[in-house]
């Protein structure tokens, strides 16, 4: 059995606000063994159901957040950014059983702690086929398609909600609960490690291949907080304006709608100027 961890730090054990996983902030390298113990709890949780193979996949910002020198031994990392499918790099490959999203969280637009999709601001709004989506939505399509199952979800209350949608059947652990945007109630590492491991023992018994999902085309919709990085999106080949902050474009899969957003939100992050966006 083999496990894929897809890495966020929002919605790690502690983490509140920006400064918390900004790369290079004293609160960002306070929180990185926090973040580091979560990984490492479900690592082991997967381990004690039976996992032969863990792999994780850094999955927040530069992708360079996590701690190696403290990871769980039994692990693998992959670290780094650049990668053909980011979050979730390494389920294409045909022999992942079950894929795990350890310190995620809810979509712009939406309740949660550091809510966002993709861009920290700017992106206010991702519709798939009219439903609103999170990076988990997104990232758990993808995986379907290659007939890999969401067995896991750790991250706020919100974001256990929000993965009841698009992951019924995985195990999901709420390391704190909601109070705003920049505000939560914690629990403490060493209870949210319990709980993580527990689950994720529970979650290795859901790994097991399915046959591919082929649902597509899939219809993606972005609003943004400014008319001009609409502009710039439809730079993207495909991508087209519906609104004065909107854009959208179709893909025959998951696959290349992912790999669309990413240019589409690459280039919108390149467009925004400090302060005014």
């Amino acid at each position: 059995m083999k496990i894929l961890i897809s890495a966020d730090m929002e919605g790690a054990t502690g983490v509140t606000w920006p400064g918390d996983v900004l790369p290079g902030s004293e609160q960002w390298e306070r929180c990185r063994p926090l973040f580091t113990s979560d990984v490492n709890a479900a690592i082991a949780g997967f381990f004690d159901g039976g996992a032969d193979d863990v792999v994780v996949n850094e999955a927040h910002w530069t992708m360079r957040n996590l701690l190696l020198e403290q990871l769980d031994d039994r692990a693998q990392m992959l670290t780094g950014r650049h990668k053909s499918l980011s979050m979730v790099e390494g389920v294409q490959h045909g022999d992942v059983d079950g894929v795990a999203f350890v310190g995620y969280h809810t979509g712009a637009g939406t309740e949660g702690v550091l809510a966002h999709t993709y861009l920290a601001n700017s992106v206010t709004g991702v519709w798939v086929d009219g439903t609103r989506a999170s990076e988990g939505l997104l990232n758990a399509l993808v995986a379907a398609e290659f007939g890999v199952p969401v067995v896991l979800v750790t991250g706020d209350d919100r974001t256990c909600e929000d993965a009841a949608g698009w992951a019924p059947r995985a195990r999901g652990v709420a390391v704190k609960d909601y109070v705003s945007r920049y505000a939560a109630v914690c629990r403490t590492p060493a209870r949210t490690a319990a709980d993580i491991r527990a689950a994720a023992k529970e979650a290795a018994g859901l790994a097991l291949r399915h046959e591919p999902a082929r649902k597509g085309p899939f219809t993606v919709e972005l609003e943004f907080d400014a008319e001009h990085l609409a502009g710039a999106a439809t730079v993207v080949p495909g991508v087209a304006a519906t609104g004065e902050r909107r854009v959208a474009y179709t893909s025959d899969t998951m696959y290349d709608g992912i790999r669309c957003f990413k240019a589409v939100t690459t280039i919108v992050s390149a467009a925004t100027e400090e302060q005014y966006g």
